[in-house]
């Protein structure tokens, strides 16, 4: 009987002892020393107390994780002598390139394979499982040998390429395991309704997160189709949600939700728009934050998004950048509009007992000049959650919601809209101070 070596003894290794146990005398070697624990006092297994002993075989099957293969193989080359490696990794190309660097080096023969099965669906035996393999460099009669092997323990085996198995592999195995683990997100669970498809569904899950977190990393990262077939799911994702929702909320009107509230800079912008784009029938919604923007155009409340991108003075807007990096939209429009900053107070309050004004933080940016020259006695603060919009601070203020020393600073239409007296006007370090405002619709 020949000797045979597996390299790794986790749930795959133990699989293949499962399968060679019968016909060859099989040497098993795994750093972990737990992992023969199931196996103690098992008659044939010889487990290996080093490298050197599991070298000895004849064959040396590899079945060690994806992600440290090319290490392993790296560490082992010192033991390699005139015999015959067989991978059983779920990707191809990767170790073919591994074992390729090999050949030049050492006098090894390699056969590549991949068992298109795992422990959960070999547990009743091996029939019509699919078995690929390439034969690299290991002689004929060799790889005759093995494949007859394969076929007696009746295996399906199929023959192909490296190159040809990770393309299709990415688009079945890597699917199943990819939808396994955002099936596992969801937390779905069995109810006594469920459908054959639903049951299949739990399958789906149940045989792919068995597998090690290990496993599926080296499924989607070794493989160079997978992420292809990850950005497709995407986009197809994509496409059957915003499918899903109408192309107007309402058919009589069209909804524009705004970054800023009423009297806003933003609501300055909605109406700019409005009338560029000759709208009979809208609504306003008052988002506050570009966030809030993005995410109801998302869910489809909105069917328009608007918010500030870039001043000429304070140049980005972070806060729609940093919400824009967390969602796909279609840009439909950019435009620009002058602005003009005013600082305004409560008519209770004397300009003299101020003692700090709020504003958007890009306001602060572009007034930050005259800021500095005429009040620099003030302590400035931008708002948290909504208080981030000017005209919501400055709504807070006219209703005592915030200090009544406070000042805002932002357009003139929040004196006449809150009741408030304007102390300064054009604070803008620039007379040319435009800013640049996306109105966004749902990708598709």
């Amino acid at each position: 009987m020949q000797k045979i070596s597996i390299i790794g003894f986790g749930r795959f290794g133990k699989v293949l002892y499962r399968m060679l146990k019968d016909d060859f005398e099989v040497t098993a070697f795994d750093k972990n020393a737990g992992a023969f624990k199931e196996f103690k006092g098992e008659k044939g297994l010889v487990v290996a107390k080093s490298l050197e002993e599991a070298f000895a075989a004849q064959v040396i099957f590899y079945a060690v994780p994806i992600t440290v293969f090319a290490k392993a193989v790296q560490e082992h080359k010192k033991h390699f002598r005139d015999q015959l490696l067989i991978d059983v990794l779920s990707v191809k190309a990767f170790p073919k390139n591994v074992f390729k660097k090999c050949v030049k080096e050492c006098a090894i023969r390699v056969i590549l394979t991949h068992p298109m099965f795992g422990p959960d669906s070999s547990k009743a035996g091996f029939d019509n499982l699919p078995m690929v393999m390439e034969n690299l460099n290991a002689a004929p009669k060799e790889y005759a040998f093995w494949k007859d092997f394969f076929t007696r323990k009746k295996l399906a085996v199929i023959e192909m390429t490296a190159a040809q198995h990770d393309r299709q592999a990415a688009m079945s195995q890597g699917l199943a395991h990819f939808m396994g683990r955002l099936l596992q997100g969801l937390k779905i669970k069995p109810s006594a309704i469920d459908t054959v498809g639903a049951r299949q569904m739990q399958q789906i899950k149940e045989f792919t997160c068995h597998d090690s977190w290990e496993l599926f990393m080296g499924l989607q990262n070794y493989n160079p189709y997978t992420k292809k077939m990850r950005l497709s799911l995407g986009r197809v994702y994509d496409r059957l949600y915003n499918k899903l929702l109408p192309v107007q909320k309402h058919e009589s009107h069209v909804i524009i939700g705004i970054q800023g509230g009423k009297g806003s800079f933003n609501e300055e912008a909605a109406w700019h728009y409005i009338k560029e784009h000759n709208l009979k029938h809208f609504a306003i919604k008052y988002l506050y934050t570009a966030e809030r923007v993005l995410k109801r155009l998302h869910t489809g409340d909105i069917d328009i998004g608007i918010f500030a991108m870039h001043n000429a003075i304070g140049g980005i807007v972070h806060e729609s950048v940093h919400a824009l990096s967390r969602h796909k939209v279609k840009i439909s429009d950019e435009f620009s509009i002058k602005i003009r900053h005013f600082l305004m107070k409560r008519k209770d309050v004397p300009v003299e007992k101020i003692v700090k004004i709020t504003a958007h933080p890009q306001v602060f940016l572009q007034c930050k000049g005259n800021l500095l020259h005429n009040y620099f006695h003030l302590k400035l603060e931008s708002g948290k959650g909504d208080l981030i919009d000017t005209a919501m601070a400055a709504r807070a203020l006219a209703a005592g919601k915030l200090d009544k020393h406070t000042a805002i600073l932002g357009p003139s239409a929040l004196a006449d809209l809150y009741g408030l007296d304007i102390m300064d006007k054009d604070l803008q370090d620039d007379g040319k101070n435009y800013t640049a405002f996306f109105a966004v619709k749902r990708s598709t």
